[in-house]
């Protein structure tokens, strides 16, 4: 500019200018190129659909905008289809997290190239340079100790260097295959959660790991999102509402989740519902976000939610059943529940015990899976009847598995008696437990009974109804110790809550009262929304049953707008039944190695041998008192996986039976289960800590374990990485019986671990081997949740930069490297595959043998074909749940979507291949299998149920179809609800409109539970169990702590600023709080110890430590602290006083506790299926100290 211009353009404001409009605006004559700056920030050449896979729940379809070959923002699509007139809609879904994310594409966090730990790529490189042969290379570092323990002990520490990918497949296959080669395949693990937010990155690495047969581990028991109390009473894993159907409810109790804050994109519905009318109470120990939405505010005490669940079933039974009657719910109790079923009583000193249900086989009856159906009275004829519906329906092929109220043998209708009283032969004491901090507490209640006298055999019976108002103290003129009124502090009155909770009686009183009301007046709808809050206890199954048994007497459940609405994790695979089959490549091989994460981390990762829990605190009347060793009967009995299977190498274990004598398949399975009989051949988990039971190798994807959900956190570093821990607990409080217990424990049993991420996590910092990841606006991939009902798609947006790969590219690319070296090396093989009876198969009626026995052929040299090709096997069985139907003609459907190899198998080579196959082979996508799943469904009911998928069998919904809009699922048994564009989905709908039964053993939801461990542990019916952490150091643990300090109760529930870890590290999220690990304490409690707000504080255990930023308010209950979880420990990380060294997460504070009646299997809905059953992975029952770092 030349210099007049310049000092012209510098003093133009000081010159006159022409003025108009009464001098309020004037004409200026500059140039506006300045402009040019904003609108080339907001420039785009194209707009591509995509979301974000971060299991938030919200599934929310986003637009991402790129300029010049850079994602330059994202912005929330507003095109879902419509809910319709008298609805609010869904748009527009997202949060500010969400819309954070574009930031990482090219962050300094960014994970460019792959990356090895220096320590062990100079011990690869040496070995290789001596010895040629990569096996050989591999041998050599991990059988010498000293080589092992170097690169071992600097996990964690930083030091990696750049590799080739050709480097770093090599390295992981020669891992692969010596440890193969070595121990077996199933020393092989890998770990990635929630399907449902990308699935064909999922299926990536499970498809590879199961075709060499490797074992895929669970998420959702191990992240507790698991309610478990679903399959106890559903037999369902879960089955919740989709948001828009809050809005249809009257009446909703929020209880132990923070909708507001954790689903964000739904809270409106939340706010919509409140304007048309609803009442909303909200139940939390600290004031949270939600509570804003709330008429009432209720604050129990930490853990203590089952007590006032116990006492609003008293208020509920007392003043809506026995004071007075409502047909509704009688009628609703009657068909769907099992409050008619019969009981038997068993003697106990001077009274009995709630025993087994009265099944077929007891009363001499000659039927098919005659213990498997159970028993009721029939008003009609006063005779005992077999209704239609129980589990031994299922499998028998009668077509009378239905909730119609027929006599299975007579076909006439009948009428079940609800309560014994008035027709009562007798009354007798029947002995219930509540527990305290100290153990079991009895009560002794009286019940009327019926005897019967059958095959010389005498039995005492009641109803599961007449039990449970013994129970909860309902009294009818029983003789027992009922309480006399509300104000009588017996178990389980509102008086009697009050002193455990700290909720008013008369809030109790009320709230049941209107919420029973309420749903007289409506038909059901009224509803109760459950989360972590309540989810992560160690009996957080009983607090579950509380609610869900107060849900079932009043008629809510399979209702729009009422029952139980459980928001959890991103849970719901939509289209499961074709997804499980290719993630799993059931396709190609089956069955695949699943194992539970949390046996599996609790054992091997050797936190059992600091166990402080005795059974005796939490059982009535254990036969162990270390829970390890009810996890070794259940694997034992085939209740539960556990992987290692054997002490042996199941490849080398076949080749043994054959040595002596086996000649085919048959045979070897018969020499396996003699060897496990006689004991000459041992399960990996009585002997885990036995060199040749270690697991080797881990892949993590999509997951950051350490960081995220790896409770036991220190643990996890000493004894499976083997590197520098604050593990302060002593071994051996409590020893097992059933495992070898070696000294010492070893360290580090783990030789590789391989991350594949976007983000330098915690994960990938722990790593050996670390490969860059392509994000969600670089990859194809599909995403569903439970919270609306649209399927919609990943779409790249951008070619994955650097040397980054999507992550089936990563897998398919690995399973090349791996075929090409393992024709050398391992060939063609067979392998002894163990499984668990499961549920939904006919492995649920039980057996006496042990776990199924299968013999797997592999052909080592045929992985990547596989891997890459869809194989026969769907042809004749594809499905979900226990529904299978052929799919000839969807395998056929895909070959000419996707184009076929040159043995006509469809391919699925790219990304956007499996998700085509997934769509095309699925119920929920594709209507004319929706409509053969429903005739499988029809012919094991014995009710037409075709005309539910009717009209939709012409549509088919393809990946481009998700490309330009959202679309709403179909139609589908394997979900229990029914879609529709008329009504918003609601579970259970099916069983209660069109009379299927739950997957249970009386068909029935059940209030009333009958294994021997459930009785074992006294909760035959729902109870309330104390928290089970009480002291943060046993006796003779932990250093000497001096000086002022806080013994608190821990809680670590979902945050504000991240999901999960992910966004815990974006800079524009960073900005919004303190930018880096806090912990929320009481404002008076930290005074007390002379902690201010955002001073450094020092959080201690036996577990481990933590160190973090200090929040004081009052919105935290006294003597509580709050860490909200998965904050990572690589921004702004404090160093503790006490380790003179960095703390650590928020697991490191949580150990593993596992409960023993999470462990049954092969009873009914009481089966191990993955992530259906299973010990879950609770971390709320914890108490630590905390003080000021000075």
């Amino acid at each position: 500019m030349p210099r007049a211009n310049f000092i012209k353009e510098i003093f133009r404001h000081f010159l006159p200018r022409e003025r108009f409009n009464s001098g309020w605006s004037e004409v200026d004559n500059a140039d506006r190129a300045w402009e040019d700056l904003y609108r080339n920030r907001w420039q785009f050449d194209k707009v591509v659909r995509s979301t974000h896979g971060v299991n938030c729940t919200g599934s929310c379809s986003w637009r991402v905008y790129v300029k010049d070959g850079i994602v330059v923002w994202e912005h929330q699509a507003v095109d879902y289809p419509t809910n319709g007139p008298n609805m609010p809609e869904y748009e527009p879904r997202g949060c500010p997290r969400g819309a954070s994310f574009s930031w990482y594409i090219y962050s300094p966090l960014r994970i460019k190239h792959p990356y090895v730990r220096g320590e062990l790529m100079r011990l690869w490189r040496e070995a290789m340079s001596k010895f040629g042969d990569p096996i050989k290379a591999w041998e050599y570092i991990v059988t010498n100790p000293e080589l092992a323990s170097k690169y071992k002990s600097a996990r964690g520490k930083g030091g990696f260097v750049r590799a080739s990918w050709d480097e770093v497949l090599e390295l992981i296959s020669a891992a692969l295959i010596y440890t193969i080669r070595t121990y077996g395949p199933d020393r092989i693990f890998g770990f990635t959660p929630i399907p449902a937010m990308s699935m064909v990155s999922f299926s990536s690495g499970s498809r590879f790991l199961e075709l060499i047969g490797g074992v895929m581990l669970s998420f959702y028991d191990w992240y507790a999102d698991l309610p478990i109390a679903s399959p106890q009473v559903w037999g369902e894993q879960t089955d919740v509402h989709e948001s828009a159907d809050w809005f249809n409810s009257m009446y909703i109790i929020v209880w132990g989740t923070n909708i507001a804050m954790t689903r964000t994109p739904d809270a409106h519905f939340l706010a919509e519902a409140r304007y048309r009318g609803t009442k909303v109470v909200v139940v939390t120990t600290d004031y949270t976000d939600v509570t804003k939405f709330a008429d009432l505010w209720i604050a129990p005490r930490p853990g203590t939610d089952a007590a006032l669940a116990m006492s609003m079933i008293h208020v509920i039974l007392k003043e809506f059943y026995v004071d007075r009657q409502v047909d509704y719910f009688i009628n609703y109790v009657k068909r769907y529940t099992d409050l008619p079923f019969l009981v038997v009583l068993e003697r106990s000193g001077d009274s009995y015990i709630p025993g087994r249900f009265l099944r077929a086989s007891d009363l001499g009856l000659n039927v098919p899976n005659a213990e498997w159906k159970t028993v009721a009275l029939d008003l009609n004829t006063k005779q005992l009847a077999i209704p239609n519906g129980s589990i031994g329906f299922r499998w028998s092929n009668e077509g009378k598995w239905n909730l119609k109220l027929e006599d299975s043998i007579t076909g006439k209708p009948i009428d079940p008696a609800l309560t014994l009283l008035g027709m009562h032969d007798d009354a007798v004491l029947v002995q219930t437990y509540v527990f305290d901090d100290k153990g079991p507490i009895p009560i002794i209640r009286g019940v009327p009974v019926k005897r019967l006298s059958i095959g010389g055999k005498d039995l005492l019976v009641t109803t599961v109804y007449d039990l449970l108002l013994a129970h909860v103290g309902v009294n009818r003129g029983l003789p027992g110790d009922y309480p006399l009124s509300y104000d009588d502090p017996k178990p389980f009155t509102p008086a009697w809550q009050e002193v455990i909770t700290g909720v008013d009686r008369r809030v109790a009183i009320r709230v049941a009262r209107e919420f029973a009301r309420n749903a007289e007046l409506t038909g059901g709808r009224s509803m109760v929304i459950v989360g972590s809050g309540i989810n992560h206890w160690y009996h957080s199954d009983l607090i579950y049953r509380a609610i869900i048994t107060m849900l079932m007497l009043l008629g809510t459940i399979g209702v729009n707008g009422g029952g139980w609405a459980h928001y959890v994790g991103q849970e719901k695979v939509r289209p499961l039944d074709s997804w499980s089959h290719i993630a799993f490549a059931q396709d190609w091989v089956r069955p695949p190695r699943l194992q539970n994460t949390t046996s599996w981390s609790y054992i091997h990762s050797d936190q059992y041998r600091y166990e402080d829990l005795s059974m005796g605190k939490v059982a009535v009347n254990p036969e162990y008192e270390h829970p390890v060793d009810y996890n070794v009967i259940a694997v034992k009995n085939g209740w539960l996986p556990f992987y290692p299977q054997f002490s042996i190498n199941p490849i080398r274990l076949y080749d043994e039976a054959t040595k002596a004598g086996a000649r085919s398949d048959e045979e070897v399975i018969k020499y396996v289960k003699e060897g496990l009989t006689r004991g000459n051949i041992r399960f990996a988990v009585e002997d885990p800590d036995a060199p040749e039971n270690f697991p080797r190798v881990l892949f993590m994807w999509r997951a950051n374990f350490l960081a995220s959900s790896g409770k036991g956190h220190e643990y996890v570093l000493k004894h499976l990485l083997g590197t520098d821990n604050s593990v302060m607990a002593k071994e051996g409080l409590i020893k097992p019986k059933l495992v070898n217990w070696r000294e010492p424990a070893p360290i580090g049993k783990l030789d590789l671990v391989a991350t594949i991420d976007f983000r330098m996590s915690t994960s990938a910092l722990y790593s050996d081997i670390v490969l860059p990841a392509a994000t969600w606006y670089e990859k194809n991939d599909l995403s569903t949740t439970d919270l609306h009902p649209f399927i919609h798609p990943f779409n790249q947006a951008i070619p994955p930069p650097w040397e980054t790969k999507a992550d089936w590219d990563i897998f398919v690319a690995l399973a090349k490297k791996f075929s090409e070296m393992a024709c050398k090396y391992l060939g063609k093989v067979k392998d002894v595959v163990a499984v668990p009876l499961l549920h939904d198969t006919p492995g649920e009626l039980g057996n006496r043998s042990g776990p199924n026995i299968v013999i797997v052929e592999r052909d080592y040299c045929d992985v990547y074909h596989k891997m890459i090709t869809l194989g026969p096997l769907i042809k004749d069985s594809i499905g979900a749940k226990g529904i299978t139907w052929s799919a000839r003609e969807e395998h056929e459907g895909v070959g000419r979507l996707n184009g076929i190899d040159e043995h006509g198998h469809p391919l699925l080579v790219r990304d956007y291949q499996i998700a085509e196959a997934i769509l095309h082979l699925s119920s929920t996508t594709n209507g004319e299998a929706s409509y053969k799943a429903y005739k499988a469904l029809s012919d094991r009911v014995g009710i037409d149920l075709t005309h539910i998928a009717e009209n939709q069998r012409e549509v088919v919904i393809h990946f481009s179809d998700l490309s330009y809009q959202p679309r709403r699922v179909l139609r589908t048994p394997i979900w229990s609800g029914k879609e529709s564009e008329e009504r918003p989905y609601t579970p259970f709908a099916l069983n209660v409109e069109d009379l299927v039964p739950w997957r249970t053993l009386t068909g029935r939801q059940h209030v009333y539970l009958d294994h021997e461990w459930i009785i074992e542990f006294g909760e035959q019916l729902p109870t309330y169990k104390p928290p089970v952490a009480q002291v943060p150091f046993n006796s003779g643990e932990g250093p000497s702590i001096s000086g002022k300090y806080l013994v608190a109760r821990y809680l670590t529930p979902h945050g504000k600023w991240q999901i999960h870890s992910t966004y815990m590290d974006n800079q524009i999220m960073l900005t919004l709080f303190r930018g880096g690990p806090v912990i929320w304490i009481n404002s008076d409690d930290a005074r007390e110890m002379g902690i201010k707000d955002n001073d450094w504080v020092e959080v201690i255990n036996r577990n481990g430590v933590i160190v973090a930023r200090a929040v004081t308010s009052i919105r935290v209950p006294r003597g509580t602290v709050i860490m909200y979880h998965a904050q990572e420990r690589t921004v702004n990380v404090g160093k503790s006083k006490l380790t003179n060294r960095p703390g650590g997460t928020h697991n490191s504070a949580t150990r593993v506790r596992v409960k023993p009646t999470h462990m049954i299997g092969g009873y009914a809905q009481l089966s191990w299926a993955v992530n259906y059953y299973g010990p879950v992975g609770t971390q709320r029952d914890e108490v630590v100290i905390i003080r000021r770092l000075g």
